[in-house]
């Protein structure tokens, strides 16, 4: 169910801690991960998005490009892959790329059914894995709550069935976090995602706390908040300081902050660059903040000018 049909490894490796795992085929890092709450199967805290960034079916140069993007997030360490039928030709990109690897990387799938009614989203969700080229997803979720009641009920299904792994539900842009939270008080999902970083905090007050307390996953999108967490930055050194968490760039900075915290499972930046990629992934290594830290981490942020 839950293998890339042909060459892709099973999720099953996943139930392996990712420490001491090869990283870029030159050295030996322990790679941070998370234990997920509903199976205690360990996934790296550093994902990939894909709004936007892998909007790119039909363009040779771009198709090429996110091929050595994705080689890189899966040389580093990456498992999980986030998406959506919402996200333009993202799927059909992440199908084209995952075809043209070499050697079969750790993958959890992890997209979700953006449509209304049981039937369309059904064939929504099947066609879906026609274009990334797998038997199944790891993660299926319920895209911006809509029609929400509807799809939980099919999921509940397919997962008693053994066609999707976890279930879970979306949201962005700090929206619907009201209905999320009795989603989340009921006990219907193993993971939610919603936004969390460095400027938008509001989830660390209500959303964070309960996933830990209900033993729910959680996948953090918007982590660089579309790029602008950055714009205060772009004239500004590193703090000294960061050294103390192991951490060498602005990206690395932002994401971990997000990862430190205790709740988070993982977080799913988007990137269309092979750099910036990197960046991304030395978040997946090295020491995290503790809480007094990262405390101080949002205090300096904020201290700056703009």
């Amino acid at each position: 169910m839950f293998k890339r049909r042909e060459f892709l490894g099973s999720t099953a490796a996943l139930a392996i801690p990712f420490s001491a795992r090869l990283v870029h085929a030159s050295s030996i890092e322990t790679l941070i991960s998370r234990a997920l709450p509903a199976s205690r199967q360990c996934i790296p805290v550093i994902g990939m998005g894909s709004w936007l960034t892998f909007d790119a079916a039909g363009d040779r140069h771009a198709l090429g490009s996110r091929v050595k993007v994705l080689a890189e997030f899966f040389a580093r360490g990456g498992a999980l892959i986030d998406s959506s039928p919402m996200y333009g030709t993202s799927p059909q990109t992440i199908g084209h790329c995952l075809s043209e690897l070499a050697h079969p990387p750790a993958l959890f799938a992890a997209t979700k059914v953006w449509i209304r009614g049981r039937w369309l989203g059904e064939r929504q969700m099947k066609k879906s894995a026609y274009l990334w080229g797998v038997d199944g997803f790891d993660l299926m979720q319920v895209h911006n709550l809509v029609d929400v009641a509807t799809h939980l009920e099919t999921l509940k299904e397919w997962k008693a069935e053994g066609r999707v792994k976890y279930i879970g539900v979306t949201t962005s842009h700090g929206r619907r976090h009201a209905e999320l939270e009795k989603l989340m008080q009921s006990g219907a999902v193993d993971f939610v995602q919603f936004s969390y970083n460095i400027v938008d905090r509001e989830a660390s007050l209500r959303l964070l706390p309960l996933a830990l307390e209900r033993g729910i996953g959680v996948i953090i999108n918007r982590p660089f908040r579309r790029s602008r967490v950055f714009d205060r930055v772009r004239a500004e050194p590193l703090p000294e300081w960061a050294k103390e968490f192991d951490c060498t760039n602005w990206a690395q900075y932002f994401l971990k902050f997000i990862v430190s915290h205790p709740a988070v499972t993982c977080t799913i930046p988007a990137t269309s660059r092979v750099d910036h990629m990197i960046e991304n992934m030395g978040a997946l290594v090295g020491r995290l903040p503790n809480p007094s830290m990262r405390a101080r981490m949002a205090k300096y942020y904020d201290s700056l000018p703009g």
